[in-house]
């Protein structure tokens, strides 16, 4: 049989729960997840297989009206993960429905050659007649080529869009092993579960103006590997609830983050938190490139 290959950039809203539905048509984690928005803040492709198709998955940060540098980097990551992808995937929140955040996405998807889908998300959580009413709003304002209801969380229709997302992609050899599942490096990898373990464990009590730094990341001669990283913060006052009572929170957001992470790499890992004040590490244009991000001015 033919080999397929092609790039599916996967856009919406911030907790449109695009990374979640990314890791379930990959069948394992490779993008983080939390109830908090705007949690994935760079382009991370996932890599599905389905039969002969090789699915890449571009899972973007949400597109959101930007204020801060930051966050103008991260919406020029969504949309230019868009570039010359060979299908858009927009994925809305069934449950949050219509907003005029949607609709400037649609005119500005509106402009874009590239073949487009929508994805209605969390359909588990609405009525059929409400989502028929929202698909038929959409699909109006925007000919989408394909409409398809899915629950990322449960995995409802999660197979059957896979199935049409490999129908999709165009003839062509594999760009990736069999069996790798992401372009993530493991540097990067380290950073975003332990970005992903602050959001998990602080909630609310932790803004987004932290950022995770690996310092150094060192291969020990027996296989296992040290990684040492600064949590930064713009500040102090913010430092105490990341480290806790004694340094309970930091070593638990540790654990955790290490746990996962042996399991991701398939071997021992020592993880070193610091936590680092600095109330200008948005201005550091080493940092943007560490976390995978373009400086935009």
């Amino acid at each position: 049989m033919t080999q397929r290959c092609g790039l599916v950039a996967v856009v919406g809203a911030p907790n449109a729960g695009k990374s979640t539905l990314v890791n379930a048509l990959v069948g394992q984690k490779v993008a983080i997840v939390s109830p908090k928005a705007q949690t994935t803040r760079t382009r991370i492709m996932g890599i599905a297989i389905e039969g002969e198709a090789q699915i890449l998955l571009l899972d973007t940060p949400g597109i959101f009206e930007p204020r801060r540098r930051l966050d103008r980097a991260m919406v020029a990551a969504a949309w230019g993960g868009a570039q010359d992808a060979d299908l858009i995937a927009l994925v809305v929140d069934a449950e949050a429905g219509f907003s005029r955040r949607i609709e400037a996405m649609l005119d500005r998807l509106k402009a874009r050659r590239e073949a487009r889908i929508l994805i209605l998300n969390k359909v588990d959580l609405v009525k059929k007649e409400a989502l028929l009413t929202l698909a038929t709003q959409l699909n109006e304002r925007l000919d989408f080529e394909d409409i398809y209801m899915v629950s990322a969380a449960t995995g409802d229709g999660v197979a059957d869009l896979k199935q049409a997302l490999a129908a999709r992609v165009p003839e062509s050899s594999w760009h990736f092993p069999e069996d790798q599942v992401s372009d993530a490096t493991d540097r990067m990898l380290a950073a975003e579960v332990t970005r992903e373990q602050l959001y998990l464990q602080l909630h609310a009590e932790l803004p987004h103006e932290s950022a995770i730094e690996t310092e150094r990341y060192e291969e020990r001669k027996d296989g296992s590997v040290a990684i040492h990283q600064q949590i930064l913060i713009g500040r102090g006052s913010q430092k105490a609830i990341i480290l806790g009572k004694g340094g309970t929170r930091i070593r638990a957001i540790g654990e955790a983050a290490r746990t996962e992470l042996a399991q991701l790499l398939g071997r021992k890992v020592h993880l070193f938190l610091h936590v680092k004040v600095n109330p200008d590490w948005e201005e550091d244009r080493g940092l943007y490139r560490e976390i995978g991000l373009d400086w935009v001015e």
